[in-house]
């Protein structure tokens, strides 16, 4: 019975850490979207609205310690319960990534984009795709998989370099462009360091299924270093 209600308490963590991840990628594929659109409205939803990311993050962190301290986890147990309370956070902080974004937007004021958008939502899309691979690799206790997806990093990398010198391009210019140029920067940085952290969830999937401590980084070929 003791087992039966571990994998229960378990199951439900899974389940909860893949609610609060979906609820992240939205909110980063939303605050994107309203940028392109300038929509401030939505911006402030969006704002609004990360009171429940990070509440669901702490009830995660609650349930898990619960867990440890009553059922008595060993082993890969043990090692995934830590690495629920590691990924809770990484999520919270990528939420907080996506509301920078809104906040970018609202501050922009009524000032017109420099141009269309169309690599921010295509990085925005890539590293929505890694979180929710990620995520699922995490819950299947997928080393493999999870092994696989920071490659996927190269392609956010190349495209925030191409914003970046785009950018720099209207600054020099013209000059009068550099506050616009930099809140896309700032948007871009965002989501590219939301990737990054998609990196840290696919560590702690190989930590927990293995046991082994690796550091995921790959050459612009995907190779790893």
């Amino acid at each position: 019975m003791p087992r039966q209600v571990l994998e229960s308490e378990i199951q439900n963590l899974k389940n909860q850490i893949l609610r609060l991840g979906d609820m992240v990628r939205q909110a980063m594929l939303d605050a994107i979207e309203a940028l392109k659109h300038r929509a401030t409205n939505r911006a402030r939803q969006i704002i609004a609205a990360d009171q429940a990311i990070n509440a669901l993050r702490f009830d995660i962190e609650k349930a898990a310690l619960v867990v440890i301290a009553t059922q008595q986890p060993l082993a890969h147990d043990l090692r995934f319960l830590a690495s629920v309370l590691d990924i809770a956070g990484e999520l919270e902080r990528m939420g907080d990534y996506a509301k920078g974004i809104a906040k970018i937007n609202i501050l922009m004021g009524d000032k017109p984009l420099l141009k269309p958008l169309i690599d921010l939502p295509r990085m925005a899309n890539i590293t929505a795709d890694m979180l929710q691979a990620a995520l699922q690799a995490f819950v299947n206790d997928d080393a493999e998989t999870a092994a696989a997806i920071p490659r996927r990093d190269d392609e956010v990398d190349g495209l925030y370099n191409q914003i970046y010198r785009e950018l720099i391009t209207f600054m020099i210019q013209d000059p009068k462009t550099i506050d616009q140029a930099n809140y896309l920067l700032w948007a871009a940085h965002n989501v590219e360091r939301m990737a990054d952290r998609v990196t840290n969830i696919c560590e702690r999937t190989i930590f927990t299924a293995s046991g082994e401590i690796v550091e995921l980084d790959t050459d612009e070929n995907g190779n790893a270093r």
